[in-house]
């Protein structure tokens, strides 16, 4: 490693406890959610040109009209999901540059992170292989369908929002499981939907601001 190398990835470090700490202040307060967004070299995700602005609580632009969504709104949809419980095995929907996936795969027992546009889908395997996760799995696929052959989840985290929660995926939620998602259009909240048997049991949270959930793959 050169001395440049050490000190760029000293100075990542540094803002990276910045930003847990500041996160720790927005209200976040699941130490183990602020100790994987710790392990997460965030600017390892996003281009070159933008790292300076990694640790910002900001989204970003990561190509094909998608962005990595701000440090706060991962933490917050996570620590909600994990209130009481674990993980478990969990679906992403909307994979992206693969920032949310690694940091699911310090709380989850296995995370599969789904991802309907190829060539980002190769972006996130480019950016998670250096990290050496062996519970993280991806595949290029229609989110809103879910990935009924890895099914049922005790988790599902969508990144991106919809008018209504696609049956396909409360059908693959497991029993005591729990789904997280953005609902609406100009006006959008975090909603999370528990499942106990057939019943499905929704609780409204944050306003946020996510891109819209679409069908097929390209």
């Amino acid at each position: 490693m050169t001395l440049h190398s050490r000190d760029a990835g000293q100075a990542a470090g540094r803002a990276r406890g910045r930003m847990v700490e500041r996160l720790r202040g927005q209200g976040i307060t699941d130490e183990r959610v602020l100790a994987a967004m710790m392990q997460v070299p965030r600017h390892k995700f996003v281009d070159e040109g933008l790292a300076y602005s990694a640790y910002d609580d900001t989204a970003l632009p990561i190509g094909y009209q998608q962005t990595i969504s701000q440090p706060l709104v991962v933490a917050r949809m996570i620590e909600i999901l994990r209130a009481g419980r674990e993980l478990g095995r969990t679906l992403e929907v909307g994979a992206g540059c693969g920032y949310q996936a690694a940091v699911l795969s310090f709380l989850a027992t296995e995370v599969y992170a789904v991802e309907r546009i190829r060539p980002l889908l190769d972006v996130a395997r480019e950016n998670l292989r250096p990290l050496r996760l062996p519970n993280v799995r991806l595949k290029c696929a229609d989110g809103s369908l879910g990935l009924p052959e890895a099914a049922p989840f005790d988790t599902i985290i969508v990144a991106a929002a919809a008018p209504n929660v696609p049956s396909s995926l409360k059908t693959q939620l497991a029993s005591g499981g729990r789904l997280m998602m953005p609902l609406g259009a100009a006006d959008q909240r975090l909603v999370m939907v528990e499942r106990q048997g057939n019943v499905f049991k929704e609780s409204r949270h944050e306003a946020v601001r996510f891109v819209p959930l679409l069908t097929g793959t390209e």
